[in-house]
């Protein structure tokens, strides 16, 4: 039983259980004040217990920030990365690592002319697959690494048979990844904020939003939406929707919504992509379609997140929402681990070049090939 449905059970006298028992969500009425006394130190108690075993669940998550290997000692510091593409064909400025990340020692350029000298080479999938580009010719420097970047899911990522024994560090949003760097995550706050603003229904006059651009009636979300919208109002943005105005963004919109449907385009392990992390930067409670419960669990607080398969039916996700809008006690335990916590949106794509030279310099008499890429990314 997720600890949402256990609490929201212990607190509210039994009578709303398991989404997957499939009863009705409320409130037990007439309850004894000894009851409610019990009940209250009760979930002060849990709630502390609660985090503390958070913060041991993110221990086991890699944390992006800190360099994954140490440095070799003696070895230079400087080391020289190749853009060998820019993702997608769109010209991005270069990032200065040490003034905007604070990560040294990393010379950036995306002129090829570099290649002979350059340390690392860092490849974005798409065009090398679609043959917009070809691969560094014959033969590669010694010591030369060469990183495979992909921030797409298995679903859409093809050719991949055609790169085994080519790159030497994978760099995705794996956490098993060589290099590991998610869309998204939490800081720890270093002093936590005990008297955080209540989230109040005035400042978040709607209910539920989704922004969506991709739509396909074959995608498990639109199949998902289209049973949820039968029971509650859903609010569509995108190009799927209503557009987005012209002098807003994504977290501004969602700013003025209790929730909002983050909701993946295909499920694949660690795929929690800026849908999420763009939801819990603007203060909403997100809906996650996506990997399993416990997956997202490596990533956030169980209550900072609702699961789709927490609840047996789209009719009985739409009435806990309709609850924990009537319920602000209830909706504060989905925002309670904003007071330990702030949200990090990973920036694409200068962290991820600044991200890999800070691996690539740690990785200096690193030598292996990757033989196993395609078995690897689609498992």
């Amino acid at each position: 039983m997720a600890i949402t449905q256990w609490l929201t059970q212990w607190v509210t006298g039994g009578r709303f259980t398991s989404p997957r028992a499939a009863k009705r969500p409320g409130l037990r009425r007439n309850k004894t004040r000894r009851v409610t006394v019990l009940r209250t130190s009760c979930f002060a108690a849990l709630g502390g217990a609660l985090f503390f075993l958070l913060g041991v669940c993110l221990l086991n998550l890699p944390d992006p920030r800190q360099q994954p290997f140490p440095l070799t000692e003696g070895e230079p510091r400087d080391v020289t990365l190749l853009l060998w593409t820019h993702p997608f064909g769109h010209y991005r400025r270069l990032p200065d690592c040490e003034a905007r990340f604070g990560i040294r020692g990393c010379v950036l350029t995306d002129d090829r002319r570099m290649y002979p000298g350059a340390d690392a080479i860092i490849m974005h999938h798409r065009e090398i697959t679609t043959n917009a580009t070809a691969l560094p010719s014959d033969p590669r420097p010694r010591g030369q690494k060469w990183i495979w970047m992909n921030f797409e899911s298995p679903s859409h990522t093809r050719g991949l048979w055609r790169f085994e024994g080519v790159f030497n560090l994978t760099m995705t949003y794996r956490a098993d990844s060589d290099i590991f760097l998610p869309y998204g995550y939490l800081v720890p706050r270093l002093r936590p904020h005990a008297n955080a603003p209540p989230h109040t229904r005035p400042r978040r006059p709607h209910l539920l939003a989704w922004v969506i651009s991709n739509w396909s009636e074959s995608q498990a979300r639109v199949a998902y939406y289209r049973r949820l919208v039968n029971y509650v109002d859903v609010d569509v943005f995108g190009r799927a929707g209503v557009p987005l105005p012209e002098d807003s963004t994504v977290v501004r919109t969602v700013r003025r919504y209790l929730f909002y449907l983050a909701l993946e385009n295909s499920q694949h392990p660690d795929y929690i992509t800026e849908k999420l992390w763009n939801s819990l930067l603007a203060g909403a409670v997100p809906v996650v379609l996506g990997p399993p419960r416990e997956n997202y669990e490596r990533f956030l607080p169980p209550e900072a997140f609702i699961h789709v398969d927490d609840f047996p039916s789209p009719r009985l996700l739409a009435q806990y929402l309709l609850l924990l809008r009537r319920s602000p006690a209830l909706l504060q335990r989905h925002l309670a681990w904003r007071r330990s916590y702030s949200v990090h949106l990973t920036a694409f794509w200068a962290e991820h070049y600044c991200t890999a030279c800070r691996a690539v310099r740690n990785h200096r008499l690193r030598t292996n090939t990757i033989t196993n890429l395609q078995r690897w990314f689609e498992s």
